[in-house]
């Protein structure tokens, strides 16, 4: 094995930067949500951009940490943390503005507490990487967040079309959250298991 491969990547590299950045983006799209209770057009399509924003950073960073080889064991735990922190504060806050349901904010932070809690749980048994289910998971709830934060409403008109896609969205989100929670279980209890 070369000195080149025996390094660690360093914890400070571009991948764990945009995970960062991702997290200093929350309290800036929490600001622009809740700016006005939500009703302004303008500051909605603020919060939905700085949201698409830190979506994007969460595309780039795991890929840029992998094909770099700067995955590291902070931007592991880190990186899933980001996302639940981006995530949670949407729908927090779009609940607390009663655009989502409060049932569905519960049933997806639950999902992503409680898989976070159980990563934790097995790190001396090893890492749970996402999987490609948690990876559409994740696509899905972003894009059925951004349904909601646009004021496509405000833009368009109230429609049945909007409402059923935004809806339609959501709960295909809520299934694989559910169903990739189940999925985290038992690999856990696999790696458990093994060790």
């Amino acid at each position: 094995m070369s000195s080149a491969q025996a390094t660690p990547p360093p914890l400070l590299n571009i991948a764990n930067a945009l995970t960062g950045v991702r997290l200093l983006l929350v309290p800036v799209f929490l600001v622009t949500l809740l700016a006005e209770d939500g009703a302004s057009t303008g500051w909605r399509l603020a919060a939905t951009g700085v949201f698409t924003l830190a979506a994007i950073t969460d595309r780039f960073d795991g890929e840029l940490a992998r094909s770099r080889g700067l995955v590291t064991a902070f931007g592991t735990i880190a990186d899933p943390i980001a996302d639940k922190a981006l995530t949670g504060s949407a729908l927090v806050g779009l609940s607390m503005l009663s655009i989502v349901p409060w049932w569905v904010t519960v049933v997806i932070m639950g999902r992503e507490v409680g898989v976070t809690v159980l990563r934790f749980s097995v790190l001396r048994h090893g890492i749970i990487p996402a999987s490609r289910g948690g990876k559409a998971k994740t696509l899905v709830q972003a894009i059925a967040i951004g349904l909601f934060l646009l004021p496509l409403t405000e833009l368009l008109g109230a429609s049945a079309a909007i409402d059923l896609l935004r809806w339609t969205v959501l709960l295909v989100a809520v299934g694989l959250t559910v169903v990739t929670g189940v999925d985290y279980v038992l690999r856990a209890a696999r790696l458990r298991a093994s060790t």
